[in-house]
């Protein structure tokens, strides 16, 4: 063996290995990677986020039902130049689905993502009261709950009621009649024409739910949206239980600037989810954000998602 004997070499390797052993007991333990389960709101689309994956975690968008490809939101009608009468007579593929379907679709997500660690599901607008409900289905699968200016109903039944209280006062969610194509009751949803150049719409739209933005950033958002969502979700019962979603840890992201869920609207769901389950209350975050946030404030967001996931 060229000079060296066998036990030489045997020692060598035996000290080798233990260096290598020492080496990775002085390492820190791996840290646990936690997947960021996204739930979109109203005419939202599958949606993910690069930042965090790129910092370490998992990210994985929820398709709803109703919104991929098996049941096509975009036909030839929505085109340009468009049909206007047959986009508003074209029955839409929304027609049956419920508050139950949404969140059978994420409780499945969950359960999948939940076999390989730690689960924060986020929910904005009203994807809210989906996170809500599933969180009544799995609540020892899910590791944190985060709502991003999201409905949160715990003291009033459904969306709407919520809607409905002095908190909501001045709400611009009435921006989007003026987009409105159709009769929701003989479609069978809400349709709206994102791609319409109406300028008295696209500006009271932008003024409602992205008036931070510049133009470009603002056109891009329309352009990620469906044009069609369910008529049921907001009259659906989406209470949190106490014995269930009640004791899921929860984040609440604050958008002080958002004109459609008022901040003071906001602030009345934090409290009573709070009064509800007093010994487990929300970790309430503000950013200057309005309804749907602008790159600038989806950073701040991405950055208290990215420290909720490393106190895991």
């Amino acid at each position: 063996m060229n000079g060296v004997s066998r036990r030489d070499t045997l020692k060598g390797a035996a000290a080798a290995g233990g260096a290598a052993l020492a080496s990775a007991a002085a390492r820190p333990p791996r840290r646990r990677t936690a997947t960021f389960v996204f739930v979109t709101g109203a005419n939202g689309s599958v949606f993910t986020d690069a930042e965090l994956t790129l910092r370490g975690h998992r990210t994985v968008g929820v398709e709803l039902p109703g919104h991929g490809p098996d049941a096509p939101q975009f036909r030839v009608a929505y085109q340009a130049p468009q049909d206007l009468a047959a986009l508003a007579a074209e029955p839409s593929a929304m027609a049956d689905v419920t508050l139950d379907d949404y969140v059978a679709a994420t409780v499945r997500t969950v359960r999948r993502a939940a076999e390989h660690g730690p689960v924060i599901l986020v929910g904005g607008s009203m994807g809210g009261a989906t996170i809500t409900r599933a969180a009544n289905e799995v609540p020892d699968l899910i590791d944190r709950l985060v709502y991003s200016a999201a409905f949160c109903c715990t003291k009033l039944r459904s969306i709407d009621d919520y809607l409905a209280t002095p908190e909501a006062k001045g709400n611009r969610f009435d921006a989007i009649i003026g987009g409105v194509v159709g009769d929701p009751r003989r479609i069978g949803a809400v349709r709206i024409n994102w791609r319409s150049a109406d300028r008295d719409f696209l500006a009271a739209l932008k003024e409602a739910l992205m008036a931070d933005a510049g133009e470009a950033e603002f056109l891009a958002m329309l352009n990620s949206s469906l044009p069609d969502d369910t008529l049921h979700v907001s009259t659906a019962d989406a209470r949190g239980h106490k014995r269930t979603w009640g004791r899921v840890p929860r984040t609440y992201i604050r958008h002080s600037r958002d004109r459609c869920i008022p901040p003071a609207l906001q602030d009345r769901m934090i409290a009573e989810a709070d009064e509800l389950t007093p010994g487990n209350r929300f970790d309430v975050h503000t950013v200057p954000a309005t309804h749907a946030p602008t790159k600038a404030a989806w950073a701040r967001i991405v950055d208290i998602l990215d420290d909720l996931a490393r106190r895991l």
